[in-house]
């Protein structure tokens, strides 16, 4: 990113003034990306409890059957 950053601050002349409005946006750019990157990963540790929990359900439903179905025999 930051190469896409020093191509506008040439493409507009910025000047020794806009250098901390460039540095700021950097910072933001660099924390975005770090947002992305958690975001991805708090997004997998979901999927993986839920296709834990998904799994518990369908081994208790089927016991619960199982049981119920031993029991009309």
């Amino acid at each position: 990113m930051r190469s896409f950053l020093h191509h506008i601050s040439s493409l507009f002349n910025v000047n020794s003034r806009d250098n901390s409005l460039m540095k700021r946006l950097e910072q933001l750019e660099n924390r975005i990306q770090v947002l992305e990157e958690e975001n991805i990963e708090m997004s997998n540790a979901l999927y993986e409890c839920w296709n834990s929990l998904d799994a518990r359900i369908d081994i208790l439903a089927t016991t619960t059957l199982d049981t119920f179905n031993l029991g009309d025999k």
